[in-house]
């Protein structure tokens, strides 16, 4: 329930304005508390002042087994926990080896203390020491360079380099897992947009455009595991040069697409911003229109060759759409605040 306040002065210089008492009961605010106060645009958050405590969380696994488990343990991680306490009434040998392989896949975490029924993951690092633009710009050298190593690898029938690709997914994965992690923490309080250096509308920015960059990878992905089946199909064999000169023409322009939307994303001046993510959204109908002339290169290959070639090209295709979603976030994040 929103309630209004008159703002009074005293002293002849200084501004006053009560705040509500049940607000103040529920957060532990009384007479000879300090309050902390961040301002935000035209917006001013008031905020208890608390000593440093690190958040604890505990999750009844019960049950929980596999995905479900990793799943779970995720999405305490994500939701800002430094300590996580995992319980049961008998924790079995499955379920901690899932737990721990779980905790290798995300950035930070340690195994504290296990016992019969519990297992405790704690959270290593200072979250205030964390920046959402350095994980998100590594997650773009990451993305990209598994692109183009992937297209690398089907040319030259290079298995090795496709299960290097493989991988690194799961690098780009934990990057991301980082980012919603300080994206959530940012709407909790805005003591952590304030550590940051960013404001939210930023924080949100960045997040939706990590989302993009994890999809490009997860399609990078893909293409590698393709290139491993076709390696080892019925007809394995090189694929046609004009198809792998026209694939890496693609890749090159889907990349791109992704660069000059990121290089949007980051830039501060918004003419410039605006200019570059509008060259980034108009070279995608012109790369899916490539794609679509690729597709008829297909029609004289073996139809299940095509088949798998042609699931390439829609995901070279579909990085391009993933960069050009990231440029439309550039120019709401450049356009004039309300």
């Amino acid at each position: 329930m929103v309630e209004t306040r008159k703002v009074q002065v005293t002293g002849g210089s200084t501004y006053t304005v009560s705040i509500p008492k049940d607000w103040a009961t529920e957060n532990g605010v009384s007479a000879g508390s300090e309050v902390e106060f961040y301002p935000e645009g035209d917006s001013l958050f008031l905020t208890p002042v608390s000593e440093e405590e690190r958040t604890e969380g505990t999750l009844d696994v019960g049950e929980l087994a596999g995905e479900e488990l990793t799943r779970a343990v995720m999405t305490m991680y994500v939701s800002g926990f430094d300590i996580i306490a995992l319980e049961s009434s008998r924790i079995t040998n499955d379920q901690r080896r899932t737990i721990r392989d779980a905790v290798q896949g995300l950035v930070g975490l340690e195994v504290l203390e296990e016992t019969r029924d519990r297992v405790v993951i704690r959270d290593l690092l200072d979250s205030s020491e964390l920046s959402i633009h350095n994980a998100v710009t590594r997650m773009r050298l990451i993305a990209l360079s598994m692109l183009e190593d992937t297209v690398a690898a089907l040319t030259e029938g290079d298995s090795d380099m496709a299960r290097d690709v493989i991988q690194r997914d799961d690098d780009v994965d934990r990057l991301y897992m980082v980012v919603s992690r300080i994206f959530r923490s940012t709407l909790r309080t805005p003591k952590a947009a304030e550590e940051l250096g960013l404001d939210r509308e930023s924080c949100f920015d960045y997040h939706a455009s990590a989302r993009q960059l994890e999809r490009t990878a997860d399609h990078a992905t893909k293409i590698a595991h393709l290139t491993l089946e076709l390696d080892t199909s019925e007809d394995a064999g090189p694929v046609p040069e004009e198809l792998t000169d026209a694939l890496e023409e693609l890749r090159v322009k889907a990349a791109a697409v992704v660069n000059d939307a990121m290089d949007a994303l980051f830039e501060e001046e918004p003419n410039d911003a605006n200019r570059q993510a509008n060259r980034a959204r108009s070279r995608v109908r012109e790369i899916d229109q490539r794609a679509r002339e690729i597709d008829e290169l297909l029609r004289d290959l073996n139809p299940a060759r095509a088949q798998l070639l042609g699931l390439v090209v829609d995901s070279v295709s579909r990085a391009a759409d993933y960069g050009g979603n990231i440029a439309e976030t550039a120019l709401q994040k450049a356009a004039p605040t309300p």
